[in-house]
């Protein structure tokens, strides 16, 4: 017997199918190994020596058990991700089961029976390299965050986190809001034309130049006084020039890329992008077929296709779309992203045969549009370029001897559609441009009769606040932490309430304002962008063979100072204090909100005086038994439950929200699940499982 090891306990049962009974595949079940959790794990005085445990009492479990696989078998292939974390991984799985140094580890970039079996032919040793730079990556993450997050707890609140990336985005966050909050909205107005053709349909033109030059109305004034020239002016069309615009697709996904998009599109998190994903990576019961994995590795920073792919997806746009569809000459992309390692193929789906709609219904709802974007936009990235017809008409408005104003007019229409007919991502970037796909035929030197002019007050906009999708995008422009951390990073930001989600936007509370001041002022360097950008070029140059210790060797020293000045420091950061309107019934003041293990209370603020407490009380939803109030609960140990506020009349309990009606089928209680943005009643009986939708909207964030 051969004996493959994976990380996942999902792949098991799709590469086990590929590879037969010759083989066991066991799954380790992510690291084995890991510093440890409650103490910093790592010897600063020894060279910065990692000191790693097994992480529980579960792993031990796991490793008896590879051990035992290990003694019953003639080979051992190590077959964790293709990536730094995989390869630590297969290093400590090694090291754990007294594996001698050989040709065992193995890895694909998609699960099928040519990847798996080609893999097994090729293994190699194990590459020290990326070993290295994940113990640089690691060792480092564990030094900024075990040596700022005590400093914050005891200088701010306690409870609170820094962390290099992390900490860096937040700052991205403070300083836009920063940004915000000091724009001062210039006001300009807008003058549209209308005028009514001959054969009765109106178009509209908007003011563009005068005597030539760029104009900009500033104010009302301005505005009616060339209102008043313009209604007794003659009207003309100056010119009508055409051309062909050419867009390009886009290049395939890589992690970023797909977390932005499926943010923008499907309304997911980036952490729960990153969750389907990996499922869809590792395989997903498919009726009929079992496990079976539908898309190529996940975390990647490139946009690269195999020649063979690349000739399967012609060959399936020939079939299916037409030899118009398929461009001159293949399309290659190049990647953007700042510190790019182009270790893998983009995400791409394994068969192009396998269409969305071959899936519809027989996988969750969230993997099939996870899956169908992907699909979408590999394909289209192989297809021909669309081509518009782009018209801009200049329209003069003339007195004599007096100035002239000149309106524009645009249009677009499409003339071929290329890989729109896939994947359409047009959007109008000007939203002051007026456009139109309808274009009328005008000729130079026509004379327009004027129908009507609009004036609209207008006022320059501030940058927007980061939304997940941009955050993503802005951090991967400027170097800052890497594709497969955006995810935690997001996690982390709202769990620790720096941040709050409004309608999709992130915006920044009062306490993540003050961790970022406090950063500032005491650790500049960590948030300082480009500090932390030079920072993971340090990092990504292990993997070339530079010293992962000597990287940090000279980082820690000045860190190491910041530290002992911050806690030294008097300097301890003030809170504001959210007062309620709850008087406390025992000395009278107004009691304030506080932060505790189990979530907010009301507390008196005469502590210690007064040591009065007391529950906020939050409803969250209607008790489908008796109508009344279901609150938040906590248990002993913490963990929240839903229950009836007319306990005990009521006995109503649950661990999931419940929905304040009962299923309509078998009168069970349901329970309500959002995803994707969409919210959906589902029934708690399994032998019914009645799914309906929510009779109320609201965003899934």
């Amino acid at each position: 017997m051969k004996l493959v090891i994976v990380e996942s306990p999902s792949k098991t049962k799709t590469i086990q199918k590929y590879l037969g009974p010759d083989f066991k595949v066991m799954a380790s079940v992510g690291h084995i190994c890991d510093l440890p959790k409650n103490s910093l794990g790592i010897d600063i005085n020894n060279n910065f020596e990692p000191q790693y445990v097994i992480t529980d009492s579960q792993k031990n479990k796991i490793i008896n058990e590879l051990k035992s696989a290990v003694k019953k078998s003639e080979l051992v292939y190590l077959a964790t991700d293709p990536d730094r974390e995989g390869e630590a991984i297969s290093w400590h799985i090694a090291n754990a089961l007294g594996l001698k140094e050989q040709k065992n580890r193995i890895e694909f970039n998609e699960i099928t029976y040519k990847a798996v079996h080609n893999a097994i032919s090729n293994p190699r040793e194990i590459n020290m390299n990326l070993v290295d730079a994940q113990q640089a990556r690691r060792v480092i993450d564990r030094l900024v965050g075990y040596k700022i997050s005590p400093v914050l707890s005891s200088k701010i609140k306690t409870g609170l986190s820094g962390g290099r990336v992390q900490s860096s985005a937040l700052k991205m966050l403070v300083d836009r809001e920063r940004e915000i909050s000091i724009f001062r909205p210039q006001e300009y107005w807008n003058i549209t034309a209308v005028h009514t053709l001959d054969n009765g349909k109106d178009i509209k033109s908007l003011l563009s130049e005068k005597n030539g030059k760029k104009i900009k109305i500033q104010d009302k004034e301005q505005a009616d006084e060339i209102l008043s020239k313009l209604n007794t002016s003659n009207w003309k069309v100056d010119s009508v020039k055409k051309t062909k615009t050419v867009a390009r697709p886009q290049a395939p996904f890589t992690t970023s890329t797909m977390q932005q998009d499926a943010s923008q599109k499907l309304g997911f998190s980036a952490p729960m992008v990153m969750q389907i994903a990996q499922s869809l990576y590792e395989g997903v019961e498919i009726p009929g077929e079992g496990h079976t994995a539908l898309i190529t590795y996940i975390r990647t920073d490139s946009v690269r296709i195999s020649l063979d792919m690349q000739k399967s997806a012609k060959d399936f746009i020939i079939n299916n779309y037409g030899i118009e569809f398929v461009p001159s000459k293949p399309n290659f992309y190049s990647t953007k992203a700042k510190n790019a390692q182009d270790a893998h193929e983009a995400i791409r789906p394994i068969s192009l045969e396998r269409t969305p709609e071959s899936l519809k219904g027989l996988i969750p709802q969230n993997k099939f549009k996870l899956y169908k974007l992907i699909y979408e936009r590999f394909l289209a990235s192989q297809m021909a370029e669309a081509i518009y017809d782009t018209t801009t008409v200049s329209i003069s408005a003339f007195r004599d001897n007096e100035d002239t104003y000149t309106f524009k007019l645009f249009g677009k229409t499409l003339d071929k559609k290329g890989y729109t007919a896939v994947y359409d991502v047009y959007k109008a970037e000007d939203e002051d441009d007026i456009a139109t796909a309808d274009f009328p035929s005008l000729e130079e030197g026509k004379i327009l009769r004027l129908n009507n002019l609009l004036s609209e007050q207008k006022f320059t906009k501030p940058l927007p606040r980061y939304t997940e999708a941009s955050l993503i995008k802005s951090m991967e422009e400027n170097g800052i932490g890497r594709p497969s951390t955006y995810a935690s990073v997001m996690s982390v930001l709202l769990k620790r309430a720096y941040v709050t989600k409004e309608k999709k936007v992130l915006v920044p509370t009062i306490l993540g304002i003050r961790v970022t001041e406090y950063l500032e002022q005491f650790f500049p360097s960590i948030v300082d962008l480009k500090f932390t950008a030079t920072m993971e070029e340090s990092l990504d140059t292990v993997e070339n063979g530079a010293s992962w210790k000597g990287i940090i060797k000279d980082f820690y020293p000045s860190f190491a100072k910041d530290i002992d000045y911050a806690q030294k420091s008097s300097s301890k950061v003030q809170m504001p204090v959210e007062e309620s309107d709850v008087q406390c019934d025992k000395c009278g003041a107004m009691m304030v909100v506080k932060d505790g293990k189990y979530g907010k209370f009301l507390a008196c603020p005469n502590y210690p005086k007064c040591k009065n407490i007391k529950n906020i009380v939050e409803a969250v939803a209607k008790c489908p038994l008796c109508g009344g109030e279901v609150i938040i609960r906590h248990t002993k140990a913490g963990k929240i439950f839903y229950g009836c506020n007319n306990y005990p009349e009521c006995k109503f309990m649950s661990w999931d929200l419940p929905a304040p009606i009962l299923c309509p089928d078998c009168e069970s209680i349901m329970k309500v699940v959002k995803t994707g943005g969409i919210t959906q009643y589902v029934c708690t009986n399994r032998k019914c499982n009645k799914t309906i939708e929510a009779n109320f909207g609201e965003d899934e964030d």
